[in-house]
């Protein structure tokens, strides 16, 4: 039985007050058991969330992370350092990383190797465009970015997958939970090829404008096993109520 994950990814976003009270929001909420629960906010405020975190089940993750662990490369955060301060998870390959930032697949896989290598738990994302899904080549799409990432990889016991279909992203669309299924299972298929993956016990999350309100029709999929939320995760209440739809 895979334990369901929900992720709060607060992209740039907050103020260190804002941080404080949100955070102050989600410990003081009664435990949710069964469910993983994360939040990772940006580099300025990983500190402070980490240490109001402490020891409760509220685990923190950084956005990205760099694919080297040290060296003349200047603005970059390793994943050693993230590990070293308290963070479990990292999100790599996010879709606004690979459109901003040009990231490609061998530089997503680079990260990748690297964060294992910290001891880091990795989230890896994916997903197509609009226009890829309907030109028919989404699946093309989500298969290339998996192998690309994976591939060759020493040690993936720990990864995690994030389906982002990109024009779901904080456009208020969202996949309906037949789609999302669709693709899950494609997903879970995919890494049944791919060595080294355990494909029935690897956790796929769903990511694309979740909310309270959809949730629950998303995580009664078989193939969901969770949730990278946006905006939601913003505000206490909203994201609340998606653990709690996970544990239902």
């Amino acid at each position: 039985m895979r334990e369901p994950l929900v992720v709060g990814n607060w992209k740039l976003q907050g103020s260190l007050v804002s941080v404080e009270a949100l955070l102050g929001d989600l410990l003081s909420a009664t435990p949710v058991v069964g469910v993983e629960i994360a939040v990772c906010p940006t580099y300025v405020h990983l500190g402070r969330a980490i240490t109001m975190c402490g020891r409760s089940l509220l685990a923190v993750g950084a956005q990205d992370c760099s694919y080297v662990q040290s060296g003349a490369y200047t603005g970059e955060v390793s994943p050693a350092m993230l590990a070293e301060i308290g963070c479990h998870w990292v999100i790599l390959g996010h879709s606004e990383r690979r459109q901003y930032q040009g990231e490609s697949d061998a530089l997503i896989a680079a990260k990748l190797a690297a964060a294992v290598e910290a001891d880091l738990s990795p989230i890896v994302c994916v997903g197509e465009t609009r226009e890829q899904r309907e030109a028919g080549s989404a699946q093309a799409i989500v298969s290339a970015q998996l192998e690309g990432a994976l591939k060759g990889q020493a040690n993936l016991d720990r990864v995690v997958i994030a389906y982002e279909p990109v024009w779901a992203i904080g456009t208020g669309l969202t996949a309906t939970p037949e789609q999302a299924q669709q693709m899950q299972a494609f997903i879970r298929g995919c890494l049944m090829d791919i060595s080294g993956v355990d494909a029935t016990a690897t956790r796929i999350l769903y990511g694309g404008s979740v909310k309270a309100g959809n949730a629950a029709s998303l995580f009664v999929q078989p193939d969901i096993d969770g949730a990278l939320v946006g905006g939601a995760a913003l505000i206490a209440a909203d994201f609340l109520a998606i653990i709690n739809a996970a544990a239902a």
